[in-house]
C-alpha cells in the first residue's frame, strides 16, 4: 500500500465568520514541501471571499486527472517505441448534477495535443489504443465517478 499526504491549512483572520463572508483562501502543503495557494472557486463563492488567482478543488481534480493520464500515456508511448516531444492538454471539467441530484463533476474532457519526434509516428489506431490503456491505468480515473472523454488533438 502506498500513502500520499497533504496538509490543508486555513485561518479565519478578522472576519466575523458566522455571516458566511469569510475568506476561503487556504494553503496546501504537499509532502515534498511545496506550498500551494488554494481557494474555493469564484464560480461557487464570489470574490473577495474566493481568491481567483489560487487553485480551487475543482481545477485540481481536472488537472490531477489530466496529469495522471499524461504520465501513463508517456510511459506507454515510450514502451512502444514512440518519441513524444511535447504533450499539452486543454482539459475541461463540467459541474452538473449526478444521478442522485447532487452537485458533482459529471464530465471531464481531455484534449491532448501531442507532438511526436523521431521517424516512427503512431497511427490513429495506435493513439486510440495508447489513450485507452492510459485511461485504464490512470489512478485518478479509476477513483472518480465522472465520465472521462478523450478528444485527441493533432
Amino acid at each position: 500500500m502506498q500513502q500520499f499526504e497533504a496538509q490543508v491549512s486555513w485561518q479565519r483572520g478578522s472576519q466575523a465568520f458566522t455571516d458566511n463572508r469569510y475568506s476561503r483562501a487556504h494553503q496546501w502543503l504537499l509532502d515534498g514541501g511545496l506550498q500551494v495557494p488554494c481557494s474555493s472557486s469564484p464560480l461557487s463563492v464570489p470574490v473577495p471571499m474566493s481568491d481567483p488567482t489560487a487553485i480551487d478543488p475543482e481545477e485540481a481534480l481536472v488537472a490531477a486527472l489530466s496529469s495522471c493520464h499524461m504520465l501513463f500515456f508517456l510511459s506507454i508511448a515510450a514502451r512502444q517505441g514512440f518519441i513524444v516531444d511535447a504533450y499539452c492538454d486543454q482539459a475541461v471539467g463540467i459541474m452538473g448534477s449526478n444521478a442522485d441530484g447532487k452537485k458533482a463533476m459529471t464530465l471531464i474532457t481531455l484534449r491532448p495535443a501531442i507532438t511526436f519526434g523521431g521517424e516512427r509516428h503512431p497511427s490513429a489506431a495506435d493513439l486510440d489504443a495508447i489513450h485507452h490503456e492510459a485511461h485504464e491505468q490512470c489512478y485518478i480515473a479509476n477513483s472518480i465517478k465522472a465520465d472521462v472523454v478523450i478528444e485527441g488533438v493533432k
